[in-house]
C-alpha cells in the first residue's frame, strides 16, 4: 500500500511539472521548518534516506547527536498553486526519525501519533474541526507590518465595508487547490479580523492542515500587500483571535459521543471526555494557549472563554456542545488559539479526554447561564474555576499534571517548558509602554 502511494506521488510530481519539494515539519513551538530538495531527490526522500542537522532546530537534539532523518508522509503531497507551473513547487509533511530508525521523541508530529495510538488501543479514532481566526493588517513603506487595519467591518459584514474580502477569497481558492474543503469564510467581530473554517478530518490530517493553513494565509496576504497574523491579541480593547477546536471520537464509522437513547443525545463516553477536559483544562492551557500574549486574549469582556464549565446552550463556558447530533455530535473546546503547535495541542486535549474515559470522570452539571455576568461569589458557589491568568501560572499547572505531561512525553515537556519559561522571563523583565505612561509622571 505504501509503495503504491509513493509511486503515485512520483507520478503526480512528473505530471504536474514539479521541480522543487519542500520537506516540512515543525519545531516544538509550532514554527514551520523547511528543507528544499529537487524532484530528482524525491524518491530518496520518500524512502526516508534524507538526513538533516537537528542541532539548530528549537527543542531538537544536541550538537553531538545532530544527525536526524526526515520521513515524508506521501499522503500530504500538495503543490503550491501560487508558484509557476513551469518548475512547480510541492510540499510534503515529515516525521523526524533517529539514525537507528526509531521515531524522534522531540518531533511534535510523532508526539500526536503516539497519543492517537493510545486512543486506538482503546478502540477510538479522533476527528477534529478547527475554526481559525486571524487579523489582516496594512504594511508600511518598507513592507513591515503595522497595526492599521484597512476596514471597519464587523461580524459577517460584506464589501464594501469588508476590505479584506478579496484577500480572503484568494486564500479560500488557494486552500481549495491544495485539497482543503472550505466550509465557511467570513469577517469576524473586530476590524481587520477574519475566519476561515475547513471541514473536520482525522486528527493528524487536521494538524498538518493547520500548519499549512497558516503558511498559505500569510503567503496570500503578502501577495495582496497585507500582513496576516495569528497572534492571539494584537490590539488592546478589541476581540482576540481564537482557534476553537471541535472534537469527536469514533468507533469505526460510529460517533462514540452520540447516544440516541440519552435525553440530550450525549453518550457516557462524551460525558467522561468532557470530565477529562474539565479536570485538565488548567494544565493543557499551557499548550493550547502557549504565549505570553495568549493570556491577554483570555480575559472577561471579549467573548473569550475564561471559565471552566460546559453547556449545550450558551457560549460563555470553556466547552460548548453544538446542537447537531448523530455523526456530527461533537465537543467544541473554545480556549485554544492559533499560536499553538497543533500537534501538541491536539495530543494534550485528547489525552485529557481519554483520562476522563479511562477513569469514568463525570463533568460538573452543565451551566446554561451567562457566566460573564456572574459575580465571583456565584461562580464559587457553582464550583466554576478559571483558566490560568498568565503563561507562568499555566506552566506551573502543566508541571503538576501527570496526564498532560504524559501526552507531551518528558523530553518534549522539558524542552517546551524551558523555552516557555525563558519567554516569560524575557517578558517579565521588560519595561512596557503602559508602565511608562502610568508611572513616569506619577512617581
Amino acid at each position: 500500500m505504501e509503495d503504491a502511494i509513493k509511486k503515485e506521488v512520483l507520478a503526480k510530481a512528473r505530471e504536474l511539472g514539479v521541480k522543487f519539494i519542500r520537506l516540512q515539519f515543525t519545531d516544538i513551538t509550532g514554527v514551520l521548518k523547511n528543507m528544499a530538495i529537487t524532484v530528482e531527490q524525491l524518491e530518496k526522500a520518500l524512502d526516508g534516506e534524507l538526513m538533516f542537522d537537528g542541532s539548530s532546530i528549537h527543542g531538537f537534539t544536541r550538537i553531538e547527536e545532530s544527525d536526524m532523518y526526515l520521513r515524508p508522509d506521501p499522503k500530504t503531497f500538495a503543490v503550491f498553486p501560487w508558484r509557476p507551473r513551469d518548475g512547480a513547487v510541492a510540499r510534503l509533511m515529515c516525521d523526524v526519525y533517529n539514525p537507528d530508525g526509531t521515531p524522534y521523541e522531540g518531533c511534535p508530529r510523532n508526539t500526536l501519533k503516539r497519543v492517537l495510538a493510545e486512543a486506538a488501543e482503546m478502540g477510538f479514532s479522533m476527528n477534529v474541526g478547527p475554526e481559525l481566526e486571524f487579523f489582516l493588517f496594512q504594511v508600511d513603506a518598507d513592507g513591515h507590518p503595522t497595526l492599521r487595519t484597512h476596514d471597519k467591518a464587523g461580524y459577517f459584514d460584506l464589501s464594501p465595508v469588508d476590505m479584506g474580502e478579496n484577500a480572503r477569497r484568494s486564500m479560500v481558492l488557494t486552500l481549495e487547490d491544495m485539497g482543503f474543503e472550505i466550509e465557511a469564510s467570513h469577517h469576524e467581530v473586530a476590524p481587520g479580523q477574519h475566519e476561515i473554517d475547513f471541514k473536520y478530518s482525522d486528527a493528524l490530517d487536521v494538524a498538518d492542515k493547520i500548519v499549512t493553513f497558516k503558511f498559505v494565509v500569510r503567503t496570500i496576504a503578502q501577495r495582496h500587500g497585507l500582513h496576516a497574523t495569528f497572534m492571539p491579541k494584537p490590539v488592546f480593547g478589541i476581540n482576540g483571535s481564537g482557534m476553537h477546536m471541535n472534537q469527536s471520537l469514533f468507533r469505526g464509522n460510529e460517533n462514540a459521543f452520540y447516544d440516541p437513547s440519552a435525553p440530550d443525545g450525549l453518550s457516557e463516553v462524551a460525558r467522561n471526555y468532557i470530565g477529562g477536559l474539565v479536570k485538565h483544562a488548567r494544565a493543557f492551557a499551557a499548550v493550547t494557549n502557549p504565549t505570553v500574549n495568549s493570556y491577554k486574549r483570555l480575559v472577561p469582556g471579549y467573548e473569550a472563554p475564561v471559565y471552566i464549565a460546559w453547556s449545550e446552550r450558551n457560549r460563555s463556558p470553556l466547552i460548548r456542545i453544538p446542537a447537531k447530533r448523530g455523526l456530527s455530535t461533537r465537543i467544541e473546546l473554545r480556549n485554544p488559539d492559533p499560536s499553538c503547535n497543533p500537534y501538541l495541542a491536539i495530543a494534550a486535549c485528547l489525552r485529557a479526554g481519554l483520562d476522563g474515559i479511562k477513569n469514568g470522570l463525570q463533568p460538573p452539571p452543565s451551566c446554561d447561564r451567562n457566566i460573564y455576568q456572574m459575580t465571583p461569589e456565584e461562580r464559587k458557589e457553582l464550583g466554576i474555576n478559571s483558566l490560568p491568568a498568565s503563561l507562568e501560572e499555566a506552566l506551573a499547572e502543566l508541571a503538576a499534571d501527570e496526564v498532560v505531561r504524559g501526552a507531551l512525553g518528558e523530553y518534549v515537556f522539558e524542552k517546551y517548558v524551558h523555552a516557555k519559561k525563558m519567554e516569560w522571563e524575557n517578558y517579565r523583565i521588560q519595561v512596557h509602554p503602559w508602565e511608562v505612561e502610568e508611572y513616569l509622571s506619577k512617581f
